[in-house]
C-alpha cells in the first residue's frame, strides 16, 4: 500500500474526536428510540422490532423480512442483548436502519451502492448449506439450521470501517465465530480460515455483467488466531432481525477491527488451511489491498485517505468528518496479535 498524504478533507471539516463523542452523548440522550428502556437516536420512525424484548436496537417498524423457518424465528425472540460496556457495546449514534441496508457494497449484486438493495429480491436462502473441509476432524457439508441452531444468539454494537473512508456503527445478531469453529475441531495444522461467498448468477445481476471486475467466487480468510478472537463474530442478523440479502444473509462474516471488505457476505464455504489463503482483493490489486487489512490510519491507500473518515449518514450541511483509530477503536483487544509486525508492510 502507498503511503502518502492527501488533503481532500480541509481541516476545517475535521470533527474533533472528542467533539464527535460529546455530540453523540448530547444526541442520544436527547432522542426518541427505545434503547434498552432508555431512549436514544437512530433516526427518525423507529419503534420495535419483530423479534427480542430487551435488544438495545430494533428495526423500524413494519420492516418486512420474509417467511422465516419456525426455528429461526424462534432463536430471534431470545436474543441476548449487548452488554453497556466496550468492546461488544459502542454508545455512539447508530446508523439508521435505512442507511445501513441502502448503502452496501456487495458487488455479486452490481457496483453501486445502491445496487444490493435494488437487485437482490431474488436471491433465497432456503434451501442452505455450509461446507466444512480442510484441516478439521469434523468436515462435510452443513445445512444452515445445523450451522445456526446450537448457538444462542447475542446482540454486539460495532462499529464498521470501510477501506473507502466511510464509517457506520451497526447492532448485529449473531454469535462468535471461535463458537462454531470449535465444534469441527480444528486440527494442528490449521493456520489459517477461508471463507467463500455463494455464486448465484440467476439471482445476482452483478456476477452475469460483463463488467465484473472481481473471479467469483469472493474469498476472504483470516488466521486462525484472529477467527478465534472474541470480537470474531458471525452475523444472522440487525437491528433485531435476520439478515436482508443486501448485508448477507443468512450469515456473514465480522471483523470489527479489520476493514469492511474482510467480512465476507452470505457464506457457503469455511476452509481450514496451512497455508495463507489467496483472497478476492489481493489477487484484484495486492499493491491496494493486503491480507491483513487492519484499519490503520498511518498507511495511507492510494485513492483513499484512511487518517479520516466520514461517518454515514451525511447531510449536505454536516460531513461528519471524523479521525480514524488504530484497529478501528480496538487496539487494545487485538493489538496483541500483531506484536512484532510491521504493520505498514502487513497491511
Amino acid at each position: 500500500m502507498l503511503i502518502k498524504k492527501s488533503s481532500d478533507i480541509k481541516s476545517s471539516e475535521i470533527t474533533s474526536e472528542s467533539a464527535y463523542i460529546n455530540r453523540r452523548k448530547f444526541l442520544k440522550n436527547g432522542s426518541s428510540l427505545f434503547l434498552g428502556g432508555v431512549t436514544s437516536t437512530l433516526g427518525s420512525g423507529l419503534a420495535v422490532g419483530q423479534y427480542g424484548d430487551s435488544l438495545k436496537a430494533r428495526a423500524p417498524e413494519g420492516i418486512q423480512v420474509g417467511a422465516q423457518a419456525p426455528w429461526l424465528v424462534s432463536k430471534f425472540k431470545n436474543i441476548k442483548p449487548a452488554p453497556d460496556r466496550e468492546p461488544f457495546f459502542t454508545d455512539e449514534e447508530l446508523t439508521p436502519y435505512e442507511d445501513v441496508t441502502k448503502y452496501n457494497n456487495f458487488y455479486e449484486f452490481g457496483m453501486n451502492k445502491g445496487d444490493p438493495s435494488s437487485n437482490s429480491n431474488e436471491f433465497k436462502v432456503e434451501p442452505w448449506s455450509v461446507e466444512i473441509s480442510g484441516e478439521v476432524s469434523r468436515p462435510g457439508r452443513y445445512n444452515l439450521e445445523d450451522i445456526i441452531e446450537p448457538h444462542g444468539l447475542e446482540e454486539r454494537i460495532y462499529r464498521l470501517r470501510c477501506v473507502e473512508a466511510w464509517s457506520m456503527v451497526i447492532p448485529w445478531v449473531g454469535f462468535p465465530l471461535r463458537d462454531l469453529i470449535k465444534r469441527f475441531e480444528p486440527t494442528s495444522k490449521a493456520k489459517y480460515v477461508e471463507f467463500e461467498t455463494v455464486v448465484d448468477p440467476e439471482a445476482m445481476p452483478g456476477i452475469r455483467s460483463r463488467f465484473a471486475i472481481v473471479r467469483w467466487p469472493y474469498r476472504e480468510g483470516l488466521r486462525i488466531d484472529e477467527a478465534m478472537h472474541p470480537l470474531t463474530f458471525i452475523a444472522v442478523g440487525l437491528y433485531g432481525q435476520t439478515l436482508p440479502a443486501q448485508n448477507g444473509a443468512p450469515m456473514r462474516l465480522v471483523v470489527p477491527w479489520k476493514y469492511g471488505f474482510k467480512s465476507i457476505k452470505s457464506i457457503v464455504k469455511i476452509n481450514f488451511r496451512e497455508s495463507m489463503p489467496r483472497t478476492t482483493w489481493v489477487d484484484l490489486q495486492a499493491q491496494e489491498y493486503g491480507f491483513y487489512a487492519n484499519v490503520n490510519p498511518d498507511v495511507q491507500h492510494p485513492r483513499w485517505r484512511q487518517d479520516m473518515e466520514r461517518r454515514l449518514p451525511q447531510t449536505l450541511f454536516d460531513r461528519r468528518v471524523i479521525p480514524t483509530r488504530k484497529f478501528n477503536g480496538y487496539g487494545e483487544e487485538v493489538a496483541s496479535l500483531y506484536s512484532g509486525m510491521d504493520l505498514s508492510r502487513y497491511y
